[in-house]
C-alpha cells in the first residue's frame, strides 16, 4: 500500500512559503538557491568576499576584503552634537578681525537666527613637524600626535539638523532605514574574536539622539548590529547587564543552551531561511561565550597604575582604555560617544561648554594614540574623530555666546590605519562657513574608510528588496590624498 501521510505529525505540515515552493514554483526555488549561495547561507560567497569555509553558518567568521587594506579595525570617536571646527581644528584669523561685526559679502542660510561674527576665544598654535594649527582645547593631542593626524577641513553634509545628519554620518542615509557603518564593516570582515561582539557602541548615560538607529543592522543580518554599553557604570555587573549567572553552573547553562539551540534548529529546518531566527541563535551563543571574556575585557582595574595615570580620570578616559583592551582582543569596530543627547550642541556659552567637553577628551585621546603606537596597533587601527556637522562663524541670537549648526563645512580627523599623518586636506572659506577647497562629502568619507580597510565601496553590497545596497548608496569617491 502507498505510504499514508501522517497529518498529525508536525513535520508533514508545510507553510505557505513551502507550499508555493513545491507547487509550480520549482524553478523559482532553484533561483533562490543561487541567492542563498551568494549570501553564504549555503556556503557560497557574498559581495565578492571570501566568506570562509564552505557551509559556514557563522556570520562573524573572519573574512578577507577585496584587496589588502592597511586598516584592520576601526575606532570612531563620535563627538555628537556638532563640535565647532572654528574652535578646534580650523583656525580663522579673519573671524577675529570681524568679531562683533556684520560679515561682508554673501552669507549662508542658518537654521536659527544669527547675528555678528564670533571670533574664536581659544588660542591656536602650530605643532609638530607638519606645523598643523590646533586650538588649545586639544593641546595635548596636538603636542603628542599632530603628525599622526590627517585633518580634513572640508567636510560637508546635507542638512543642519541632528537626526538626519547623525543618520547620514552613521548609516549613509539621512532618511531611510539603512545599516550602520559598523554593521557594514563587520559584515565585510567578520570578527577576530568569537567571544565578544564584533561591533560595540559605548555611550555613557543612555542613548544619544535617535538611539539605537545609530548602530542598527537594518536589513543586514541581526548579528551585525552594534552592542550597546552604558559606560557611565564602573561595576562590571552594571556595565554589562546579565553578564553573570548566580543560579546555574556553566555546565547547566550549556545544557540549557544546547536544548534551546536544538529547538531553534528544528524550527529553522522546517522553514525557509529566517534571518531573525539565525540572529537569535547567534545572540544566545555569544551571550554564553561572553561571560568570562567580556568581564575580563571591560575590567580596567587589571591595568597598571602607570597606564591609568596616562589616560587620566573620568568617563572618556575609562571608555578609551576599555577600547584599547577590546582592540587587543580582536573587536572589529568600536564607536565611542561623548554621551547621551547632544553634548557638543553649544548654541550658547560655547566657551565654557566646549572647554569642559574637550578637557574630558584631550588627555584621554593623546594617551590612547600613544598607547596604540607603543603596542604597534596604530598601523592597523583607523581612528576617526568628529561629529555630525560643525558650527557657524556667526553668533546665535539672542545670547550671542554660541554657534548654530553648520553642515556646509566642518572638520574631522583620521589617524592610523593607513591615513596620511601630518596632513591637512581641503579648506573652508576664510570665515569658515562652507567647504571651498577639495570638498569631502560624508559619502566620500565612507568610501575612503572602506578603501583603507581593503574594500571597493561599490562592490561591498547586500541584496535586499530586489537591489544591491551599499553604505555609500550611489555616491562616494575615495579621497586618495588622505591615504598614505
Amino acid at each position: 500500500m502507498p505510504h499514508e501521510p501522517q497529518w498529525h505529525d508536525h513535520r508533514a505540515a508545510v507553510s505557505r512559503r513551502e507550499l508555493l515552493g513545491r507547487c509550480g514554483m520549482g524553478f523559482g526555488m532553484l533561483g533562490l538557491t543561487g541567492v542563498l549561495a551568494a549570501d553564504d547561507r549555503i556556503g557560497g560567497t557574498s559581495a565578492g568576499l571570501n566568506v570562509g569555509a564552505p557551509g559556514s553558518m557563522n556570520p562573524m567568521a573572519p573574512r578577507k576584503p577585496h584587496f589588502s587594506g592597511k586598516a584592520k579595525q576601526v575606532v570612531h570617536l563620535f563627538m555628537n552634537g556638532g563640535p565647532s571646527h572654528l574652535d578646534t581644528f580650523d583656525p580663522k584669523p579673519m573671524l577675529l578681525k570681524y568679531h562683533g561685526k556684520t560679515l561682508p559679502g554673501p552669507t549662508f542660510r542658518t537654521e536659527r537666527k544669527t547675528g555678528a561674527a564670533l571670533g574664536s576665544p581659544f588660542r591656536f598654535k602650530k605643532y609638530g613637524a607638519s606645523g598643523i594649527e590646533v586650538s588649545e582645547l586639544f593641546a595635548q593631542t596636538a603636542q603628542r600626535h599632530v603628525d599622526d593626524l590627517c585633518v580634513i577641513r572640508s567636510m560637508y553634509a546635507d542638512v543642519p539638523n541632528h537626526e538626519p545628519s547623525l543618520m547620514l554620518m552613521n548609516c549613509g542615509d539621512g532618511r531611510l532605514q539603512r545599516p550602520s557603518m559598523g554593521s557594514w564593516i563587520t559584515y565585510g570582515l567578520g570578527s577576530e574574536n568569537q567571544n565578544l561582539p564584533g561591533f560595540i557602541a559605548m555611550c555613557p548615560g543612555g542613548y544619544p539622539v535617535v538611539a539605537t538607529q545609530n548602530w542598527r543592522s537594518a536589513f543586514l543580518p541581526g548579528a551585525y548590529q552594534g552592542t550597546y554599553i552604558d559606560t557611565k557604570h564602573t561595576e562590571i555587573e552594571k556595565l554589562i547587564e546579565n553578564i553573570g549567572n548566580n543560579v546555574s553552573t556553566p555546565n547547566e547553562q550549556r545544557q540549557q543552551l544546547d536544548l534551546v539551540r536544538a529547538l531553534n534548529d528544528r524550527h529553522a529546518a522546517l522553514r525557509a531561511h529566517e534571518p531573525a531566527l539565525e540572529a537569535r541563535i547567534q545572540s544566545f551563543e555569544l551571550a554564553y561565550r561572553m561571560q568570562d571574556e567580556a568581564a575580563e575585557a571591560f575590567d580596567i582595574s587589571r591595568e597598571p597604575g602607570s597606564m591609568l595615570a596616562l589616560y587620566g580620570t573620568g568617563t572618556q578616559a575609562r571608555q578609551l582604555l576599555i577600547t584599547r583592551r577590546l582592540l587587543e582582543r580582536g573587536v572589529r569596530f568600536i564607536q565611542v560617544w561623548s554621551g547621551a543627547g547632544q553634548p557638543w550642541d553649544d548654541h550658547e556659552n560655547i566657551v565654557t561648554h566646549h572647554r569642559e567637553l574637550a578637557a574630558e577628551w584631550d588627555q584621554a585621546i593623546a594617551a590612547f594614540l600613544t598607547d596604540l603606537k607603543q603596542r604597534g596597533l596604530l598601523d592597523q587601527v583607523l581612528v576617526i574623530w568628529g561629529g555630525e556637522f560643525g558650527r557657524t562663524p556667526v553668533a546665535e541670537l539672542p545670547a550671542l555666546s554660541g554657534r548654530d549648526h553648520n553642515h556646509y563645512g566642518f572638520s574631522m580627523w583620521l589617524a592610523g590605519g593607513g591615513a596620511r599623518g601630518g596632513h591637512i586636506h581641503g579648506a573652508t572659506d576664510e570665515l569658515g562657513f562652507t567647504a571651498s577647497v577639495d570638498k569631502v562629502h560624508v559619502h566620500d568619507l565612507h568610501a575612503t574608510i572602506l578603501h583603507l580597510l581593503g574594500f571597493d565601496h561599490e562592490k561591498l553590497t547586500y541584496r535586499y528588496a530586489g537591489r544591491d545596497f551599499r553604505l555609500t548608496d550611489v555616491h562616494g569617491r575615495v579621497v586618495k590624498e588622505v591615504v598614505s
